[in-house]
C-alpha cells in the first residue's frame, strides 16, 4: 500500500479513536476490541519492506523499539480512562486529560523514533506506524476491558 494512503488510514484511526475516547461511551466489555489492532497488524505485515533491507539490524532494533514504547504508552492510556457504572448498572468510560497527555507523550516518543531512524538512515516504512498502532489500540482495549470486568458488579447485574 502506498506511504501516503497508510499515513492517511494513521491519521484517521488516531482522530476516530481520539474523538471517542473524549466522549463518555457506554462500554461493552463483549465488543471486539480487538478486531481494528488485528486488520491493522494485517496490513502492516504484508509489507515485505516493513524492515530495511540495508540496515536490517538497525531497523529491527527501531521497530522493537517502537512495539515497546507503544506497549507501555497503551496501558498508560487504558489506565488514564475513567470507568464508572451507571444507576443501572452499566458501564461507562470517557477519556480525561490525562488521556490527551499520554496521547501527546506517545506521538512525541514516535517522533523521537522516527528522528533516531532518519539520522541512523534506516528507511521506515509507514507499515510499522500501522502495527504499531494495532500494538497501541490492543493494549489499551485490553487494559480498559479488564478494569471494567475489576469492578464490583451490582447485584442481579452481570457484565
Amino acid at each position: 500500500m502506498p506511504a501516503l494512503a497508510n499515513a492517511l488510514i494513521a491519521l484517521a484511526v488516531i482522530a476516530l479513536v481520539v474523538s471517542r475516547q473524549l466522549r463518555a461511551q457506554r462500554l461493552d466489555t463483549e465488543r471486539r476490541f480487538w478486531l481494528l489492532p488485528a486488520i491493522l497488524a494485517v496490513i502492516a505485515l504484508r509489507d515485505p519492506k516493513l524492515i530495511d533491507s540495508t540496515h536490517q539490524t538497525e531497523s529491527v532494533a527501531l521497530l522493537v523499539a517502537s512495539v515497546i514504547v507503544v506497549l507501555a504508552m497503551g496501558s498508560v492510556w487504558g489506565w488514564t480512562v475513567r470507568i464508572w457504572r451507571d444507576g443501572d448498572g452499566a458501564l461507562w468510560a470517557q477519556g480525561t486529560k490525562a488521556t490527551i497527555a499520554a496521547w501527546g507523550a506517545m506521538i512525541a516518543l514516535r517522533i523521537g523514533l522516527y528522528g533516531l531512524g532518519s539520522a541512523l538512515h534506516v528507511h521506515q516504512s509507514t507499515n510499522a506506524l500501522l502495527l504499531t498502532l494495532g500494538a497501541l489500540l490492543l493494549v489499551r482495549g485490553v487494559v480498559v476491558n479488564w478494569r471494567a470486568r475489576s469492578l464490583e458488579q451490582p447485584h442481579g447485574v452481570s457484565v
